[in-house]
């Protein structure tokens, strides 16, 4: 099994990150690769769009308020990987209130692509996803 992780301190304090980014189908608030999101099954589904009219379908397993983090499997997505789950955290930076960790973390099996490929996609997704919620922040 691989795994990535992409953190990145942003502008805002840990409470306001989570009320734009904790809501499982809130995507599309922050992140312009997903420019839809619907929920199905109470919220416990989320079926996303990109930009080119993929279909990437994802089940909440975990979600966490007080700790501010929840995870999520892949059921369907044009990507190279099977078995994959991923989490989203939001940490408090010790000393500062005025800033706070956001964590984006993901396992996966890859799936005729070679380890490192796999590794290298989500690393971007999430490194390009954290640059565009820092953005949505600063703006």
């Amino acid at each position: 099994m691989a795994s990535t992780s992409v953190s990145r301190v942003v502008p805002a304090t840990p409470e306001k990150v989570w009320s734009l980014i904790g809501g499982f189908d809130a995507l599309p608030d922050w992140l312009p690769y997903i420019p839809e999101s619907v929920a199905a099954e109470g919220g416990r589904v989320r079926q996303l769009k990109n930009p080119e009219g993929q279909v990437i379908i994802e089940r909440l397993v975990d979600f966490d308020e007080t700790e501010r983090q929840y995870s999520y499997a892949i059921l369907q997505a044009p990507f190279p990987v099977d078995g994959y789950v991923s989490t989203i955290r939001v940490h408090a930076v010790p000393g500062r209130d005025d800033v706070a960790e956001v964590q984006w973390s993901g396992r996966f099996n890859p799936v005729n692509a070679t380890e490192q490929e796999a590794v290298d996609l989500f690393t971007a997704i999430y490194a390009d996803g954290l640059d565009a919620l820092d953005k949505t922040l600063a703006g």
